[in-house]
């Protein structure tokens, strides 16, 4: 699923880059336009369209995943009350219902009672710790993968409404836990892998294409794309310089010393 959808995550991630670059005129036709905000927003949409930029591209990620997303919760849904739907045989079912991880059935959920579990064929205490160390792991990646979009992207321009609100969205990720107790645990285990596989696609392509950075005047300072991991594999050791030739001998002239004329004519002094 995610690598169907990678061209959608390039796409996001080039359209978040225009956005950052264009955020310094943004600001002026904030300033300018502050007072009237229809017009400020028909000059921020008219300078977004004329950049090729969307402001909505982040979201094509998302919504290409959501419907994979309650297809997924209502099939497992389904699979723990035994119910064959949506083209599954009852073969199928029940061989789902025995798929365990860790001990741990595929359909169950934090608030499943002790003797639902055990149709399952699964321990409760068991169940219930692997789900929730799989809780904390969601609710960790889902941290790290918004955090390293804010720091690594929106908050290195000052004053960016749209950095603030990616900074609200990183500090009430960790709320996913409580919610995520309802779902199934194959569920939390997609919602896992697909927060890992985020953050690598996110440090490889800000590693590739760093974004503009600002100083406090909200100047732009160059930043320098980081090496990948093949390049540094490529890259060979460095030769050892060879050391500086010596310096040349300094030569000493001796300037003849000047003879009396008495010496050189020969004569001696009387």
């Amino acid at each position: 699923m995610r690598i169907l959808i990678f061209p959608l995550f390039l796409k996001q991630m080039r359209s978040s880059r225009k956005m950052q670059e264009l955020a310094p005129k943004v600001q002026e036709l904030r300033k300018r336009y502050k007072n009237d905000k229809q017009r400020m927003n028909q000059e921020v949409m008219a300078l977004y369209q004329g950049a090729g930029a969307n402001p909505l591209g982040g979201c094509l990620p998302v919504l290409a995943q959501f419907p994979i997303f309650i297809s997924m919760f209502t099939v497992l849904q389904n699979m723990a009350n035994g119910h064959a739907k949506y083209g599954m045989t009852q073969e199928l079912v029940d061989s789902a219902r025995k798929a365990h991880i860790f001990g741990a059935p595929l359909p169950a959920n934090f608030f499943m009672s002790a003797e639902d579990l055990a149709g399952f064929g699964a321990g409760n205490v068991q169940t219930k710790v692997v789900l929730g160390i799989f809780v904390a792991v969601s609710s960790l990646t889902t941290f790290l993968t918004v955090r390293q979009s804010v720091t690594r992207s929106m908050a290195q321009m000052p004053d960016n409404p749209m950095a603030q609100q990616q900074k609200i969205l990183m500090y009430i990720s960790p709320l996913f836990a409580f919610f995520s107790l309802n779902f199934p645990l194959g569920l939390i285990m997609y919602w896992v892998t697909t927060n890992v596989w985020t953050l690598g696609q996110q440090h490889w392509f800000y590693s590739r294409h760093p974004m503009p950075e600002y100083d406090a005047k909200g100047n732009v300072v160059p930043v320098k794309p980081k090496p990948g991991l093949m390049a540094k594999l490529r890259k060979t050791t460095p030769e050892e310089e060879a050391p500086p030739p010596p310096p040349e001998p300094k030569i000493i002239r001796q300037q003849p010393s000047r003879q009396s004329r008495s010496k050189r004519t020969g004569s001696k002094k009387s």
